[in-house]
């Protein structure tokens, strides 16, 4: 009889395992690339250095049979979190069509405003932050309110169409503080998408805790897209406080070719004599199946809010990427 016992419980532990498994996928994506880039300025003649895409991010998901989608994600990277890690960019993500999408991240990620922060220009200072003259100038850093690790963000089921609502959860950690974050993009319009968003920042030091408010738009009409951005940083301490804002235009010549041109500024109230950090830059790019090679040509001036010939610089680019 115990014989029989046994054979049952096993039987039912093997039917248990058997109904827990769902077939999955996994899936690899990335880009070879190479880069050669440079700066020139005043003070500032660096070489040119050349670089290349090292990472790879790697994704597996499921189906339930409850119609939950899960996926786990993470990114194989030669810069990563640690020394001692190739692993960035860990997260999880349950998503469902009636309950919305919850994702958490274990290490990168973006709150709900760091999620459409970049500028109408793409980001140009970005190419400055690692130039420096012989004053040890650098570009100016983004500071927006970064989601970074442990947190969660949330998008809410579609509700009305072309509106997609957002929120985020940046979990105390070091700060002993919570950030929320909410945003909200349209789409509803053929062509035109508008998106606003505001953050906490949260560091643990009321000088230099506040908050971050984005608002971008662009329309596209025909081959031309126009687009303009702002963002801004309001801190506990008000020479801390930070306005980027950005335009650009961007035009498809062909399938193959596009064009654009933008100009980005940032306003800090550092000190009485701080003037705008500008840039501005013109790019193009062509692409044939997989394969895609860019030139880009920018600058900047008053790149530390100060006028000084010794802080204008000139960047340029050139890119051949393959995607897979």
């Amino acid at each position: 009889m115990n014989n029989f016992k046994k054979i049952g419980m096993t039987a039912l532990a093997a039917s248990l395992v058997s109904t827990s498994a769902f077939a999955g996928e996994l899936t690899a994506t990335g880009s070879a690339s190479l880069t050669v880039e440079g700066y020139s300025g005043t003070q500032l003649n660096s070489d040119t250095a050349y670089s290349m895409a090292d990472s790879v991010i790697l994704s597996g998901s499921t189906e339930l049979d409850n119609g939950m989608t899960v996926t786990m994600s993470f990114e194989l990277d030669g810069d990563a979190e640690s020394n001692t890690s190739a692993y960035d960019n860990n997260s999880l993500t349950v998503a469902s069509d009636a309950l919305g999408t919850l994702k958490f991240h274990a290490h990168g990620g973006d709150s709900a405003t760091g999620a459409i922060d970049a500028t109408a220009a793409g980001d140009i200072f970005d190419n400055f932050d690692g130039a420096s003259n012989g004053l040890t100038v650098t570009g100016v850093a983004d500071g927006s309110a970064a989601l970074g690790n442990n947190g969660f963000h949330y998008t809410l089921p579609s509700m009305v169409d072309g509106l997609g609502v957002t929120a985020s959860l940046n979990t105390e950690g070091a700060t002993g503080n919570n950030a929320l974050g909410f945003a909200a993009t349209y789409s509803g319009v053929d062509g035109l998408s508008v998106s606003l968003g505001v953050s906490d920042i949260e560091t643990g030091a009321s000088g230099t805790s506040g908050d971050q408010t984005v608002m971008k738009a662009s329309y596209a009409y025909g081959p031309v897209t126009v687009a303009y951005s702002s963002n801004e940083i309001d801190l506990g301490t008000a020479t801390s406080d930070k306005e980027t804002t950005s335009w650009g235009v961007s035009y498809t010549v062909s399938e193959a070719i596009s064009v654009s041109y933008g100009q980005e500024t940032i306003d800090v109230n550092t000190s009485a004599s701080s003037v705008d950090a500008e840039y501005e830059g013109i790019s193009v790019a062509y692409t044939s199946g997989g394969m895609t090679i860019s030139v880009a040509s920018q600058e900047a001036t008053n790149i530390d809010n100060t006028v000084d010939d010794d802080n204008d610089y000139d960047y340029w680019s050139l890119g051949l990427a393959f995607a897979f």
